[in-house]
């Protein structure tokens, strides 16, 4: 009878701690389709966080918008209706203003982490309620068009997909932005809805959008992109601490690795892309005006609505 006792709070205590030790599940879904090229890393990224933390921790990337409409996602993730989001920022931008320094950033995501960059915009996002856990993504973004600009003139009234990242730089070029989700692009620019786009150099082909733009302007802007991988911060908090460290450990390994991906892959790209669209540019002088459009606009709506004291800590530590 005492070993029958002994043995069945054993079995008790394995028990009661099972819950523990189980695999923590994470429902995550993208503001994009999860099979689009732009999404190729943030897909070997969850197989990365999978593979590494096996048995403790599984995401579940159930998809894209067609699962939770892109602007929908935000608040999906601060309730807790989805544990992960791989988002844009730019989505975030009317609650935090600050992230959009990611766009402008100078420095790698590497070098961002060291100079407090990462800290920085993880009490960020800490406003909304999610934990920012790294980048997914990286490269150029580029104009594309369906008719020929020979000058800065050329663009006013041009009718432009956004996805909100562009708006402001559009408008200060006299563009009008249109808000069309990415799926809906092809027939937006078929049926004459926009005259172009703004996108990186992946997907362009693949969705078939050269078949209706022809022409970028070859005056690459936001390198480093704002891809990025998001949890729900109550949700994070719960996970063990291990399982929190190993998963921003693993990410802050898997960023080089990412950007080496996307810079090697945009000049393969680019080979296959000059075959269907024809790179243009403006004067010198209007090149820079061009480029520094997209940066100033950015900056000036950052300082309209945070602190001097901010303002300048944000430049500082993106490398501007």
């Amino acid at each position: 009878m005492h070993r029958f006792l002994v043995s069945g709070a054993v079995i008790a205590a394995a028990l009661w701690i099972a819950p523990a030790n189980a695999e923590e599940s994470l429902r995550a879904v993208s503001f994009i389709p999860k099979n689009h090229p732009v999404m190729v890393q943030a897909n070997a990224w969850v197989k990365t966080i999978n593979g590494t933390l096996a048995g403790k921790l599984k995401i579940n990337f159930v998809g894209g918008p067609e699962v939770i409409g892109r602007y929908q996602q935000q608040n999906a993730l601060r309730t807790a209706v989805v544990d992960m989001t791989l988002s844009t920022v730019a989505d975030f931008q009317d609650q935090i203003p600050e992230v959009s320094t990611f766009t402008l950033s100078r420095i790698s995501p590497a070098e961002e982490r060291k100079s407090g960059f990462y800290d920085l915009m993880v009490a960020s996002f800490e406003k909304v309620n999610a934990r920012y856990i790294g980048r997914l993504q990286y490269g150029d973004f580029y104009m594309y068009t369906k008719s020929k600009p020979a000058s800065l003139a050329d663009l006013k009234g041009l009718k432009m997909r956004t996805g909100s990242l562009y708006d402001k730089f559009m408008r200060a070029l006299g563009m009008v932005p249109v808000t069309i989700n990415a799926p809906e692009t092809y027939t937006a620019l078929e049926g004459g809805t926009v005259d172009g786009l703004a996108w990186p150099v992946f997907g362009m082909r693949k969705l078939g959008w050269t078949r209706q733009v022809k022409y970028v302007i070859d005056l690459p802007f936001y390198g480093t992109s704002n891809v990025v991988a998001l949890m729900n911060l109550d949700r994070w908090k719960k996970l063990p601490p291990d399982v929190r460290k190993t998963m921003i450990d693993t990410t802050a390994a898997f960023e080089p690795k990412m950007v080496k991906y996307f810079q090697d892959e945009q000049q393969k790209e680019w080979k296959e892309l000059d075959k269907v669209v024809t790179r243009v540019k403006f004067s010198e002088a209007e090149n820079k005006k061009y480029l520094d459009t997209g940066y100033e606009v950015e900056w000036e709506a950052i300082a309209k609505r945070v602190s001097p004291e901010m303002l300048a800590r944000l430049r500082k530590v993106s490398g501007n």
